[in-house]
């Protein structure tokens, strides 16, 4: 499925949002990336999450209320339907054959918010060597991988993510040059 089809896939919706006045955020095009994250990541089914870039203020609330840490951070994710990734049939969810999706519900299922800080990515972009866009677009990434269960705890499972990371953001700026 090529990136273009996924964009257009009306089962998988992302909200986004732009809630700060710090920093230019080109927010459909990172809607589309976080679009491209869940389908590459076999989300199956009609699905919502929410990609928000918010300010300051607001982060650094959050980061406190749910992480129990001090001032802003640069992304902040929060899961709400587990189980969500799949690939190929599966028999659980009542799939019908290889190849073919199982029929939806119309109920979706609600994959989570994704809170982004826009300015702190701005603040660390040349720091990490990369673009704005090119900061940006890994928050993204990351913080979507986030909702599908994928952590950095360990070495393992922060090789696997950053794989995943590499991956996901090589076919969309290889698809969506600037």
């Amino acid at each position: 499925m090529s990136t273009e089809e996924i964009v257009g896939d009306p089962r998988i919706s992302v909200f986004g949002s732009d809630e700060q006045k710090d920093v230019d955020v080109d927010v459909s095009r990172y809607v589309k990336l976080a679009r491209l994250v869940l389908a590459r990541e076999h989300v199956m089914g009609t699905c919502e999450m929410s990609l928000i870039f918010c300010d300051e203020e607001v982060i650094s609330r959050l980061n406190k209320e749910y992480m129990d840490e001090d001032g802003p951070t640069d992304v902040l994710s929060f899961p709400v339907d587990e189980d969500l990734v799949g690939s190929g049939r599966n028999p659980d969810i009542g799939g019908r054959g290889p190849g073919v999706p199982s029929e939806d519900n119309d109920v979706p299922s609600l994959i989570g918010d994704v809170f982004i800080y826009a300015k702190k990515a701005l603040d660390n972009h040349g720091e990490h060597g990369v673009s704005f866009d090119e900061e940006i677009a890994l928050l993204v990434v990351h913080g979507t991988l986030h909702l599908l269960n994928y952590d950095h705890y360990d070495e393992e499972e922060r090789e696997e993510m950053q794989l995943r990371e590499r991956v996901i953001l090589e076919e969309f700026f290889k698809a969506n040059k600037k």
